[in-house]
């Protein structure tokens, strides 16, 4: 199968001209290089693709770039011979759209030492659902699980809840076998919370606390917004809870006291998706694949849309407006 001599994809830039993101057309030898090339079925919006395609974060370290962290597809060429033409392979995070061209494109060029192939368990289009979100919701429950986080604890509490990785979250956990508590300031969004598999929807009043310690009435939890929200989790963990902290959706600070740390034993988990290492992101998709892998995949994907629908897309989810996740459908059938 051949490379078309140009194809279509969101282009980020950063000069003279200012910040912009739009679709452009561009050949393979505009991509950074990379021993295997993918015909793109889709890709997926997530917050940190809004934040680099309008310039309200500071996402990419090099411009002009292909915007879009995930990408799932067909393997067109290889240099090398772990991958060969037809493979179904998926890549999040790893610096697409940060330091390389990323999967928002027709076609895309890729590090071999990234590209995973797609687990027998997941269809291209499911591998995309999950993504980088569900990729970091899983992480955030091996890590915890990890340090010896269990369902007995008591139930886990997913901030954002309504979010992509707070939506697959809840899924992820209560495939898991954990009791889930999602926590939402979206109260019509209840039955879909609970359609995901939350035992409780509760208001973000049961994160107002400022007490450094109030009563334990979570096992641990995943927090996807930071700021007071993140610090009220901490302060009603029980002993030897785990949060783990994945988003900044609210704010990047975070004013607490070691209370919870040194009396309950509470851990504060860290979640960077992005770099993980290559066994640790191979027993994550296994995961995801298999024992958590959620039921209701379709359910959880709200919203479809193509290249051209990405900069609204981005508005919506930068306002505050998304609901579960947007996969990014780059091929005409797949």
């Amino acid at each position: 199968m051949s490379v078309p001599a140009t194809f279509r994809a969101f282009r980020i830039h950063d000069d003279a001209d200012g910040y912009r993101g739009g679709i452009e057309t561009i050949a393979l030898d505009d991509l950074n290089p990379g021993e295997v090339v993918i015909k793109a079925a889709y890709s997926s919006v997530n917050f940190k693709d809004a934040l680099a395609g309008t310039g309200q974060g500071k996402i990419l370290r090099r411009f002009p770039l292909v915007g879009g962290i995930d990408v799932a597809g067909h393997v067109v060429a290889s240099t090398d011979p772990t991958f060969k033409e037809g493979d179904a392979v998926l890549v999040t995070g790893s610096g697409l759209s940060e330091t390389r061209d990323g999967g928002y494109a027709e076609y895309a060029r890729l590090e071999s030492k990234w590209v995973v192939a797609l687990p027998s368990g997941l269809s291209l289009r499911e591998s995309m659902i999950l993504g980088t979100a569900g990729f970091t919701a899983a992480l955030a429950l091996l890590r915890m699980q990890d340090n010896r986080q269990s369902p007995a604890l008591g139930p886990l509490g997913v901030t954002g809840a309504t979010g992509g990785v707070g939506s697959l979250a809840i899924a992820i956990f209560a495939k898991a076998g954990y009791q889930v508590h999602a926590i939402s300031g979206k109260a019509d969004q209840t039955d879909y919370l609970k359609s995901l598999g939350a035992n409780e929807v509760l208001g973000r009043d049961a994160l107002s606390t400022t007490r450094p310690m109030d009563n334990a009435r979570f096992g641990g939890g995943l927090d996807n917004v930071g700021g007071p929200m993140l610090a009220a989790l901490l302060a009603q963990t029980a002993p030897y809870g785990n949060v783990a902290t994945a988003g900044l959706a609210a704010s990047h600070e975070l004013h607490a006291t070691v209370m919870p740390f040194i009396i309950r034993g509470v851990s504060l988990l860290g979640v960077a998706s992005a770099g993980t290492a290559r066994d640790i992101r191979d027993e994550v998709w296994r995961r995801l694949s298999s024992d958590w892998k959620p039921a209701g995949l379709d359910a959880i994907c709200t919203r479809e849309t193509t290249l051209d629908g990405l900069s609204a897309v981005f508005g919506t989810m930068l306002a505050g407006g998304s609901l579960g996740r947007t996969v990014v459908r780059l091929a005409e059938s797949h």
